[in-house]
């Protein structure tokens, strides 16, 4: 008898769904949701307004242009100056000599006159010169250190120059050397300096941008008892006390600089400041220059031919907010006499006209929040959200009315004190591309320690704020 086969199925459990589980899933859910609608939704954050300043780039490296000579040597020789670097002469001031045949250096070396010690004065002026080489120094311009050594080279060697004068006046006529010897005088009043770099006849039109190419910029030091020729410079002379900077700017940032008529400038050399007036110039090469001229101290960078300069343009401190806080809103402006303040201070209210379920003409009195005031119409700003157009508004103890139309605009942000868009009135001072700086502790304005949106786009007029 065969077997009977009998077939085996797998048992299913049954799904046993219970309360805990439904409530785990609905939390769950949610929980997604949640997640889902936070990255969707726009984030409204706070930004708390603080006392500051806007810190603006506007440190230059300028041109400077003098009226400058040239003045070249008569006569071939050795050069033996009488004057320092930098300082004025009256016109027939001995500034030079001649040594024609040099004689004269070996006859002064052999008898060791040019030996001299510094006055208490003369230590100053070195120890000045040097203090501010320290403080102006920068690296990439290394070649200052050069023009430093020379200057005190010269002033050196003018102490000794000044001895090998009295001695070239006690000599006699038989020694054959005074009659080589040849005295240069100044032309004129001006002030002496011994470098030449080829930019002495440069005007401001003719300023290009391969000038500000220092790489390729060569200053030549004229020094002391050495051989020149017939026709070398032998110094330059600046005989007014006007000057100027040329720096190269943006054509938009120009026009801006050059409406300010008059810019005070701190020459970063010496934190040295003064005012310059400004020119704007449209040279031959394409590019937009700012010229400013100044009426003193030029003899105090007759050294340099460019110069770190920062242009103080805005001072102005207050608050600092972010420019994207700022928003521009409309209100209704109505006459001060159809306003009345309450006894709570800041809290006004307006009396409108308005008709009764049988039709009678009444008045409901509206309380309003006053966002700005304007004292030369005597008008105040009032929300559009309140009012409508063409609401009639009666002046208390009255029946003058006037008739809501007439609106403008203010310039704010929005305030969240109190956990709603609550719209404050600004005065810009001064402001750039990220911040802008306001008036504080106006009476529709903001304090500082106040918390603003960061972002006006992100809210709306009155809308409740949960951080």
């Amino acid at each position: 008898m065969a077997e009977k086969q009998t077939k085996i199925k797998k048992y299913r459990k049954p799904i046993n769904l219970n309360i805990g589980m439904l409530i785990f899933a609905v939390i769950f859910f949610y929980v997604i949701y949640c997640v889902i609608m936070y990255f969707q939704s726009t984030h409204i954050v706070r930004y708390e307004v603080k006392e500051g300043s806007i810190a603006t780039n506007n440190i230059f490296r300028g041109l400077i242009l003098r009226d400058e000579t040239v003045i070249p040597t008569e006569n071939a020789g050795y050069v033996n100056y009488f004057t320092y670097e930098g300082e004025r002469v009256a016109k027939g001031d001995l500034v030079y000599t001649i040594d024609e045949t040099g004689r004269l250096s070996e006859q002064i070396s052999e008898q060791s006159i040019d030996e001299n010690s510094l006055s208490d004065k003369e230590l100053r002026e070195f120890k000045s010169e040097i203090v501010n080489f320290v403080h102006g120094f920068e690296g990439e311009h290394y070649s200052g250190t050069y023009e430093l050594k020379n200057t005190l080279h010269n002033t050196l060697l003018k102490l000794a120059n000044i001895n090998m004068l009295e001695y070239i006046q006690n000599m006699n006529e038989g020694s054959g050397i005074k009659n080589v010897i040849n005295y240069n005088s100044a032309p004129r009043t001006g002030i002496v300096t011994f470098w030449t770099d080829g930019y002495e006849g440069l005007t401001p039109d003719l300023v290009s941008a391969d000038i500000f190419d220092e790489k390729k910029y060569e200053k030549k030091q004229v020094l002391n008892n050495v051989l020149l020729a017939a026709g070398e410079p032998a110094y330059k002379l600046s005989t007014n006390e006007n000057w100027s900077i040329v720096i190269p700017v943006e054509p938009a940032r120009g026009v801006e600089l050059e409406e300010e008529g008059y810019i005070k400038v701190r020459f970063l050399k010496n934190n040295y400041e003064s005012w310059g007036e400004t020119k704007l110039l449209h040279n031959g090469d394409g590019n937009t220059y700012l010229q400013l001229t100044f009426t003193n101290s030029m003899i105090t960078f007759m050294n340099d031919r460019f110069l770190d300069v920062e242009l103080i343009i805005h001072d102005e401190k207050g608050l600092k907010i972010p420019i994207s806080s700022i928003v521009e809103k409309e209100f209704f402006l109505i006459g001060k006499d159809f306003i009345s303040e309450g006894t709570t201070q800041g809290k006004y209210s307006v009396l409108r006209q308005c008709y009764l379920e049988n039709g009678d003409i009444s008045t409901e009195q509206l309380n309003i929040d006053v966002y700005s005031y304007d004292e030369a119409s005597g008008e105040y700003y009032l929300d559009a959200s309140i009012l409508n157009p063409g609401d009639i508004l009666i002046k208390l103890n009255s029946q003058e009315t006037y008739t809501v139309s007439k609106r403008a605009t203010l310039i704010g942000v929005y305030n969240m004190n109190k956990g709603y868009a609550d719209f404050k009135q600004i005065n810009i001072l001064y402001q750039n591309d990220e911040y802008a700086i306001v008036k504080a502790n106006t009476k529709y304005g903001l304090n500082v320690y106040d918390y603003i949106v960061l972002d006006a786009k992100t809210v709306r007029d009155d809308q409740f704020i949960n951080e």
